[in-house]
């Protein structure tokens, strides 16, 4: 049982199918896993230990009786907590929302109960699904080393992923928030096609530009639970209506003549020099593997922006109507300071983006006649200290002169081109930096060609060993005062659990 949390979901899954491993024991054991170390990474709000138990005895039962629902089935994951989930309190990071008990399930989350997945719990996510978290709430620790940032909204589920407190996580991608910490983090997570997976019930930070998708330790994994959770919805009118593939069934280790574009003005300049090294390996392990890489232009690289921040906070001012500014002293300031910038922004300057948009879409879509996917790095640099990052100014210290960059800047230039074009995008480690910490990829492709991303990733992981990886976590058990009285009196370091 001593390595069982690092398997991956795929592994985990083909012996719970044959029945060599019970899905009781695997969860009492993430249980046991989580009550250990989240005291100090604090990435779970709430541990919903009794449903999770409940969920895996059904598994258990029916697999024993030969019904197999698929690969999630008997297999504990967690919900980043935006995601609506029926009796268990959703806060999408925001004090407003501490006491909110959702009515009903997200469709996603009723999709992974038909396919009998186990809910561990929620996952910390920033304040509504922004960069920073509410000055009431305890930020996730990065698990290979707490003395650097994990990464933007989806940290926690970054967090729990890559520290073995679940097997697999669904959290939500506006302009990078599920890229950007699988970076960070050491994991695979996938942006869908926008419209892939529906979002009725999910907690809005911009409408038209987040997505839901799964954060995971492999292609295959990430693969399985998107097929679970892919697909059309009567109750979100802005999902698309075409038929899911089964993407575990399309990868495959064969990428030869696949066009993989790379635009080194845009992928290199100004990016720290050991991602960069990293870029240049996995490029070289791609054409090994037999794709073609070539030279291409990414367009609107000095417009995408501000033309992504004005989308971005005039959806927010519209997602936070009815509690900003009625409750604006219960926000925090960057949540506040993107929703009060929305609401200033004009009408003139709303549909010159909205046109600015259209073109951009019309020039992504053309780059992507000539190529099949697009590789850049995840971010233009390592992950960071804690300490370099100023969360007031939202500046970080980067470069051999320590010079503050803007953050946002910094962490949306390879991923929030593909939120406002709509296109798929996935990040997979390919190194560490000299710290220790892992550097991530992005590759982005065509609209609706999820499984090609998957298969470009899983031949990658196939002929490399970054993603086995795993942190060694300091146990800290004797530090907490609490830790021995179990789930039930966790509030101080995860916030609520319920017995649900």
């Amino acid at each position: 049982m001593n390595d069982l949390h690092f398997k991956t979901l795929t592994e985990l899954s083909e012996q719970i199918r044959m029945r060599s491993i019970s899905p009781v024991e695997v969860t009492r054991h993430m249980l046991e896993r989580i009550n250990e170390f989240d005291p100090m990474l604090t990435c779970y709000v709430t541990v919903t230990a009794d449903l999770a138990l409940r969920q895996a005895c059904i598994a258990e039962d029916e697999i024993s009786k030969g019904h197999w629902r698929g690969p999630l089935h008997g297999v504990p994951i967690a919900l980043k907590d935006l995601i609506s989930t029926k009796g268990i309190t959703t806060t999408a990071g925001m004090s407003l929302h501490k006491d909110n008990v959702p009515l009903f399930d997200a469709t996603v989350v009723q999709r992974l109960d038909q396919a009998g997945a186990v809910l561990l719990g929620k996952l910390k996510t920033t304040e509504g699904a922004l960069f920073t978290h509410h000055p009431s709430v305890a930020p996730p620790r990065h698990p290979w080393n707490i003395d650097y940032w994990p990464g933007v909204s989806s940290s926690g589920p970054g967090v729990a992923v890559a520290a073995g407190l679940c097997f697999g996580a669904l959290a939500t991608d506006t302009g990078g928030s599920i890229r950007v910490p699988s970076g960070g983090c050491g994991l695979t997570g996938i942006k869908p096609t926008w419209g892939r997976v529906s979002r009725c019930g999910v907690f809005p930070l911009a409408d038209s530009l987040d997505s839901v998708g799964p954060m995971a330790r492999s292609a295959t994994d990430a693969a399985a639970i998107l097929g679970v959770v892919a697909g059309s919805d009567s109750n979100d009118r802005t999902t698309l209506k075409v038929s899911v593939p089964n993407y575990t069934n399309k990868i495959s280790d064969d990428i030869r003549g696949l066009r993989i574009g790379v635009d080194r003005a845009f992928a290199a300049e100004g990016v720290h020099e050991g991602v960069a090294a990293a870029l240049s390996e996995a490029e070289a392990t791609f054409i090994e593997l037999g794709a073609d890489v070539r030279e291409v232009t990414v367009p609107f690289t000095d417009r995408m922006l501000d033309v992504f921040l004005v989308l971005c906070s005039t959806e927010a001012a519209v997602a936070h109507k009815e509690t900003y500014p009625l409750h604006a002293s219960e926000y925090g300031n960057e949540l506040a300071e993107l929703i009060e910038r929305g609401r200033k922004t004009s009408a003139w300057q709303l549909a010159e983006s909205l046109q600015e948009r259209a073109q951009l879409v019309d020039s992504v879509s053309t780059m992507f006649r000539e190529i099949d996917l697009l590789l850049t790095s995840t971010l233009p640099f390592p992950v960071p200290r804690l300490d370099s990052i100023d969360f007031k100014r939202m500046t970080i210290a980067c470069g051999s002169a320590g010079n503050p960059e803007d953050l946002y800047s910094a962490c949306l230039r390879f991923t929030s081109l593909f939120n406002c074009a709509g296109n798929p995008a996935i990040s997979f480690p390919a190194g560490f930096s000299s710290s220790g910490m892992p550097i991530g990829m992005q590759l982005a492709g065509r609209q609706i060609e999820e499984e090609l991303l998957l298969r470009a990733v899983h031949a990658f992981q196939k002929s490399t060993q970054w993603h086995t990886r795993h942190p060694v976590i300091p146990n800290e058990r004797a530090g907490h005062k609490d830790h021995q009285d179990g789930f039930l009196n966790r509030r101080k370091h995860c916030g609520r659990v319920t017995t649900k």
